[in-house]
């Protein structure tokens, strides 16, 4: 393994162990000290272009999922007995790990074609909140057009609740009720009206189809089991619809302003997926229509993307008219904690 590759499952396995999930940081910092060289996988993996770690193509964690929707699929009895909630002694579980590698080559080279697509739901809490705050401001219906939309079921975050401390915000009905550790003053504001939600993916799931329920299932993190129960409560009311393509091609095809409605953009750990010159023509074809916004056609920006601070992710809103650029926070990238830090309301 190559000193670089290992690094970065090291490091996963860091990210893992910071966000509760000692099992993946087992695993991951076992393949750093004990992967076999000689297979399909590891020479894929060893000419992998770009960044691959966990701010780039995020090479551990495909190769993570892969085992995970083997053990899924219940299709190797040894390697899923040592999945949680099962605790193996080490010999057992290096043994069930490395044999898997082996066994299922051909499967986990393929598997690591796609980038990790997750669909982490409580990442919405900061859109219902970033919701209030627009709503408050123009009080107009909002069409919604998520980048890097995987399958979708964060385009219904409309549907969930947010209970804090503080309040709950969301319908009596809702889908799924999301409690991050909130901090920071909850924005004020009557419920969004979403008219119209649309996503975009290079590799957009199907959560009602079978090989879409896998891929989504997969890059859970096997002892997580409240993440992999509120996916699936959210599969089973999900309706929305993800196209297939590049997200910079489809969002120019968005930007026309409709009068009496809002446009919402808005991506929650997809940007650093996209190549660096995507980015500054998607920065450009924004800021462009933004400048062409009005009161009574705004155009919003929010992203929930990593930077060089910790912890978490950073939560910031673009709005026009006016380009004004607001922090409002940041954000655990499992959404389990929210420190907000934006406005109570916009005047």
């Amino acid at each position: 393994m190559s000193a670089v590759l290992r690094d970065a499952f090291r490091e996963q396995a860091g990210h893992c162990a910071a966000l509760d999930s000692p099992f993946m940081a087992r695993l991951l910092t076992l393949l750093a000290g004990d992967w076999p060289e000689d297979t399909k996988l590891s020479r894929k993996l060893t000419g992998f272009p770009g960044d691959i770690g966990p701010m780039g193509a995020s090479l551990p964690l495909r190769v993570a999922g892969g085992l995970h929707a083997l053990h899924l699929q219940g299709i190797d009895p040894d390697l899923s007995a040592v999945y949680p909630p099962a605790n193996p002694p080490e010999d057992l579980f290096r043994s069930a790990i490395i044999y898997a590698l082996y066994a299922h080559d051909t499967f986990l080279t393929d598997w690591v074609t796609h980038a990790p697509q997750t669909n982490e739901l409580r990442r919405a809490a900061a859109l219902i909140a970033g919701t209030r705050l627009l709503t408050t401001a123009f009080d107009l219906p909002i069409r919604v057009s998520e980048l890097g939309a995987s399958a979708g079921l964060n385009l219904m975050f409309d549907q969930f609740a947010l209970e804090t401390s503080q309040e709950r915000l969301g319908p009596d009905t809702s889908t799924l009720t999301l409690s991050p550790d909130w901090t920071g003053p909850l924005p004020e504001g009557p419920a969004s009206r979403i008219i119209e939600r649309r996503g975009v993916d290079l590799n957009p799931l199907n959560p009602r189809s079978e090989d879409g329920r896998l891929r989504l299932m997969a890059y859970l993190w096997p002892d997580q089991v409240d993440r992999l129960a509120r996916t699936r409560a959210a599969i089973a009311a999900h309706d929305a619809e993800v196209d297939k393509g590049d997200a910079i091609d489809w969002l120019a095809g968005r930007l026309e302003h409709e009068p009496g409605r809002m446009h919402l953009i808005y991506h929650t750990i997809a940007w650093q997926y996209f190549p660096a010159e995507a980015q500054k023509h998607g920065t450009s074809l924004i800021e462009a229509a933004g400048k062409r916004a009005t009161d009574d056609a705004p155009l919003a920006w929010l992203r929930m993307e990593g930077d060089d601070a910790i912890p978490g992710a950073a939560l910031d809103l673009r709005l026009w008219p006016g380009d004004r650029h607001i922090q409002l926070g940041r954000i655990d990238f499992h959404g389990r904690w929210i420190n907000w830090t934006g406005p109570f309301t916009l005047t």
